[in-house]
């Protein structure tokens, strides 16, 4: 739970629709402190006004869910659950961009959209969860801290915003013990 009151949501389509700037702006502090969730400076801005508008469609299909933590009616972080459509990877979901304004960081957002998202995972069935992230990022120690297991490096997986190439983790967690 965060040091401050706020409460976590699930976003519908419509109402990420009609605060999509709240959203680009989250996303565009990520991407200004050097994320690498998939966007390049310059540019970076039209591409994410158009990342939100992807992801209320699948927020429509029920491919995704998209959580959102709020303090006092205002949007302080992001998660979202992807899951698998294929007939053999049903049980399983990735965890896509886990956002917390830097203002807003180091107070419990991100374990508290993590455990609810493992929540949202566990009702739609899903007991395997992937993510990956930049090696050494603060959400590297986060996903340790919360009992992902690292199972692998890549060596310039994907590029920071400024364009470098970095490496990335790739993690899993395994919300029961027994396979069902």
């Amino acid at each position: 739970m965060a040091d401050q009151p706020g409460t976590i949501a699930r976003i519908a389509a419509p109402e990420l629709r009609n605060r999509c700037d709240e959203y680009a702006a989250l996303l565009d502090d990520a991407v200004a402190d050097g994320a690498s969730v998939g966007f390049l400076v310059p540019g970076a801005a039209s591409a994410i006004s158009s990342f939100w508008q992807e992801v209320a469609a699948d927020l429509e299909t029920g491919t995704r869910v998209l959580l959102a933590f709020e303090r006092d009616g205002s949007l302080q972080g992001t998660v979202q659950i992807a899951f698998c459509g294929k007939p053999n990877g049903r049980h399983r979901a990735e965890i896509q961009k886990l956002l917390v304004y830097r203002s807003a960081r180091r107070q419990g957002i991100g374990a508290a959209l993590m455990n609810a998202a493992e929540d949202v995972a566990r009702e739609h069935g899903c007991w395997l969860l992937m993510l990956d992230t930049r090696e050494g990022a603060p959400s590297d120690a986060l996903y340790r801290r919360l009992g992902w297991t690292a199972f692998g490096r890549v060596a310039d997986y994907a590029r920071d915003p400024d364009g470098a190439l970095a490496p990335c983790v790739f993690f899993t967690k395994r919300l029961v013990t027994a396979k069902p």
